[in-house]
């Protein structure tokens, strides 16, 4: 139980280490998250095969996936975008608004009552970000890109529910990245001359971030959350993932040494939201453990 823990723990990590990669990495946010889907999904065609830990699905599933991957990669992209308009805290600051909209949209597309306490610690997350903006107007494009990052990000878990029920975890999330990578192939071209840029292939440092970015950060971190699942329970897993900003915008500080650019408005929105998730994850273990008790 305890390596499970480390192991889930280590994922996580890694996850809150995108947004540091992001900043390091010279490409735009559209060619980047080309390069991490084409590098994440072929490495993980590559190890499923030589595994034969292959699961057949039906066409009209593999459709549904490539369209959920597809979402994913937009959120991929705007979350990048974000970072690249602003930086990494404000993006993960942003990236903490998935409460909110996940409140909101998974009682709407279940068609289930809305959990009111929910809905109220996201209106909380988005009021440390309006309190961060009304302090800091200069991060507005990245705000509003990192906010669109969020409403993403909150959309395609959702649809993944009802897939994960029949088809397993690892098959979905290599039809997902590969129907990511197909769909950000074709949007390209028009990406590109909407936003230009003369910098198409990455250097040898951008080439070290991108394999970090891929196979720790997608691959590695992957492989481990499902290590930890078959000894954890999967609400212990969701309930760790909402530290993932929070070392993410840890590590901004330390590694980036963003803390500087900020004034007093940042952190008092930071702690609202930071006050809003630990009370979530508190409310969502009381309730497990009454559950179980």
């Amino acid at each position: 139980m305890k390596k499970a823990f480390i192991q889930l723990h280590i994922a996580v990590f890694l996850a809150g280490f995108t947004g540091i990669l992001g900043k390091l990495i010279m490409l735009n946010e559209g060619l980047l998250v080309w390069y991490r889907l084409m590098i994440s999904a072929v490495s993980l065609w590559v190890i499923y095969f030589f595994q034969k830990k292959s699961q057949r699905i039906s066409f009209k599933d593999s459709i549904k996936i490539f369209g959920i991957g597809s979402i994913a990669a937009l959120h991929w992209v705007s979350f990048y975008g974000s970072i690249k308009y602003s930086n990494v805290s404000i993006a993960l600051v942003c990236f903490s608004a998935i409460g909110f909209f996940t409140a909101f949209l998974e009682p709407l597309i279940f068609r289930v009552k809305v959990d009111i306490i929910e809905l109220l610690l996201g209106l909380l997350m988005i009021f440390g970000i309006y309190f961060i903006f009304h302090f800091d107007p200069n991060y507005k494009t990245g705000i509003i890109i990192g906010l669109l990052s969020a409403l993403l990000a909150s959309i395609f878990p959702i649809l993944n529910k009802v897939l994960l029920k029949r088809i397993a975890a690892d098959t979905v999330t290599r039809y997902e990245l590969s129907g990511g990578f197909i769909f950000l192939t074709l949007m390209l071209p028009i990406y590109l001359r909407l936003f230009p840029t003369g910098y198409l292939f990455p250097n040898l440092h951008d080439w070290l971030w991108l394999l970090i970015l891929s196979w720790l950060c997608t691959v590695l971190a992957f492989n481990l959350s499902m290590k930890a699942l078959q000894r954890i329970s999967a609400f212990t897993a969701n309930l760790s993932y909402n530290l993932e900003p929070v070392y993410g915008i840890l590590l901004a500080f330390f590694v980036l040494g963003e803390n500087k650019y900020f004034n007093k408005g940042f952190y008092v929105g930071l702690i609202l939201i930071f006050f809003a998730i630990i009370a979530q994850m508190l409310r969502l273990w009381r309730k497990r453990r009454s559950r179980s008790s």
